[in-house]
């Protein structure tokens, strides 16, 4: 249900980190295919940026026996705003603790969604400093353009996996003040899918019905570019570089992404989309809701959505089972 009162404590998606056991295909990928600069390493980490992300890290990609999320953060509107929500977070019990942080950023609270996915929501944040070669022509935008790859601009939204997304609709508005914009209710009325915001954007998390017993996995992860030319253009530079194409370049019905799906070497799934058309304004908006019938007609102009999508998530199944 959404709140009287809109609540915008939450600024925006700030990161996520994946796993990958194949971490240097995976680092290939994400730097000459997709297109983003490597700002910082740690570790088994390699922070990863778009080209106007103004965060030092959009993405954390870590070395692992395994794939999937590892975490995703948040970054608060405020320092205030962030103690609100920790206020908020440990009253449902589903807090974990405060960490001292990561090369992006400062302190963080971290908490558990209901399917066990770890979130972190932060407030100081480490702006990313061009070095020269990095430098942009014009001082508004973060990082020069580099044309790298498919060349996207910014990080957009993800989508999770969850054995209960009713679940998941009941608990982001109370942890993060999440506002629901759009959902799938099946004819049972299960929820088998839901789209929050936390701010002007049409979504920026997406949470849809895991097919397996599995619980805490991941779906995909989205960059977004200025238009749908440059999708079709990422399409061709895929093919170029040998990358697996799941589905797309196409349009989806809810929310009206224009989208194309790939796999990246270890089997995360990975959204190329021209995703910044639609805004929500309206204060009160109210959730769009797509029925069992509706969404059986496939995408916006017929494409009917493949297996694959419903069926395959990070990591498999049967390793998360036995994890």
């Amino acid at each position: 249900m959404q709140s009287a009162e809109p609540i915008y404590d939450i600024a925006h998606l700030g990161h996520i980190e994946l796993f990958s056991n194949k971490p240097e295909a995976s680092l290939d990928f994400f730097v000459n295919s997709l297109g983003l600069t490597e700002s910082g390493r740690s570790g088994d980490s390699v922070y990863l940026r778009a080209y106007d992300d103004y965060e030092f890290h959009t993405l954390k990609l870590t070395a692992s026996n395994t794939t999937g999320i590892g975490h995703v953060g948040y970054r608060c509107a405020s320092a205030s705003a962030l103690h609100r929500r920790v206020t908020a977070i440990e009253a449902l019990g589903a807090g974990i603790g405060w960490n001292r942080g990561d090369l992006g950023h400062g302190d963080a609270f971290q908490f558990r969604d209901p399917d066990g996915h770890i979130f972190e929501i932060y407030y100081d944040t480490n702006r990313y400093e061009p070095p020269p070669a990095e430098r942009p022509a014009l001082k508004n935008q973060a990082q020069r353009f580099h044309g790298r790859g498919a060349g996207v601009r910014r990080l957009d939204h993800f989508n999770l996996l969850a054995q209960d997304v009713g679940a998941i609709r009941d608990f982001l508005p109370r942890a993060l003040g999440s506002r629901v914009t759009e959902q799938i209710v099946l004819d049972t009325g299960a929820v088998a899918g839901c789209w929050f915001t936390h701010n002007n954007k049409s979504y920026d998390v997406a949470y849809t019905r895991d097919s397996t017993a599995a619980r805490g996995r991941f779906h995909h992860v989205t960059y977004a570019v200025d238009s749908r030319e440059q999708v079709l253009q990422a399409a061709d530079i895929f093919l170029e570089h040998g990358v697996f194409i799941e589905t797309g370049p196409h349009k989806h019905a809810v929310q009206q992404t224009f989208f194309l799906y790939v796999y990246e070497p270890a089997g995360n799934r990975i959204e190329v989309a021209n995703a910044g058309a639609r805004l929500i304004l309206a204060p009160d908006w109210q959730p769009v809701t797509w029925t069992e019938t509706e969404r059986r007609k496939g995408q916006a102009w017929g494409l009917k959505t493949i297996e694959s999508f419903h069926t395959h998530g990070t990591p498999p199944a049967a390793l998360k089972d036995h994890a």
